[in-house]
């Protein structure tokens, strides 16, 4: 299918002397946003991530435990989302939390690069989502992008959004490879119109993650998207979040830009480890280490 003619119809990408002007605001709404109800509303939205090196069956099987304990430990607070993991430890996590209504989460297609055979990326999201994912967080081809060349990076997304029918499908976009408003604009919409559900800033596997300003852009990307189809599409941010500034910075782009209605788990998420931690800490009033 062709993508890259319909980007024309579309408003242009913002300048990025727009996009600063705009970071600049918001840091400032953040600041007053810094509140235990905003904590609370952040917490329900992470991802538990464990994207590493040394994961094993037994260590994220004790993450994704923990995390189902917390219903018990923790019964007036809303749980993280989805415990999210490597396509072979999805199982592992389907068995840790049968019975919660927390969600699993893969990264699949050939992350962090998504530099392989088709064939292979497509077998791994389908293998994630028959062990048990949910969700599954693929990368948007960036080289492809890079290169001009995107109708072969939207029709990649189109037939892994075919082979994850059912799931819910996250296209990250690694900002921090496009840099400019303009390519991560057009990925964004790219993204949106193959049939991404959500548009994630970053695999965290990179020397640039999550910023504001990539943000600003893809939030402008999902309300123009959403003013022209209807069709409203998540954003996550993801790669770096880990302090609750950062995440009331990301709730707060989120709320200004798109409205209260995205600022529900079904459309709004961040990927992180340690932030769930800090999240928590600021809730209860003193340090905790529960997951």
């Amino acid at each position: 299918m062709e993508y890259a003619n319909h980007l024309q119809e579309y408003a242009p990408a913002p300048t990025a002397e727009s996009v600063a002007a705009q970071v600049a605001s918001l840091k400032a709404a953040a600041a007053e946003n810094g509140n235990i109800d905003i904590y609370k509303r952040c917490l329900a939205a992470v991802d538990l991530t464990t994207l590493s090196c040394s994961d094993s069956a037994e260590s994220v099987a004790a993450l994704a435990r923990r995390a189902a304990e917390f219903y018990i430990d923790y019964p007036d607070l809303q749980n993280v989302a989805s415990v999210c993991v490597y396509p072979p430890f999805v199982e592992n996590v389907g068995l840790a939390i049968d019975g919660t209504p927390m969600r699993i989460t893969s990264v699949a297609g050939g992350f962090p690069s998504s530099q392989t055979f088709l064939e292979v990326k497509m077998l791994e999201v389908a293998m994630a989502i028959e062990n048990g994912a949910d969700e599954v967080d693929i990368v948007l081809n960036v080289g492809e992008i890079l290169a001009g060349n995107y109708d072969e990076a939207a029709n990649e997304v189109e037939v892994l959004r075919e082979e994850s029918e059912g799931a819910t499908l996250k296209v990250i976009l690694e900002t921090g490879a496009l840099r400019s408003p303009g390519l991560i604009y057009n990925a964004a919409l790219l993204s949106m119109a193959a049939g991404a559900d959500f548009i994630k800033t970053s695999t965290g596997k990179i020397d640039i993650g999550a910023t504001p300003e990539a943000a600003v852009v893809m939030c402008q990307a999902i309300g123009e998207y959403f003013r022209k189809t209807g069709r409203r599409v998540g954003f996550k941010a993801a790669g770096g979040v880990r302090t609750k500034e950062d995440a009331v910075l990301y709730y707060t782009i989120v709320k200004e830009l798109l409205g209260e209605e995205w600022l529900t788990p079904e459309l709004f998420r961040i990927g992180a480890s340690s932030l769930a931690n800090c999240l928590l800490s600021a809730i209860e009033g003193h340090e905790v280490k529960y997951f």
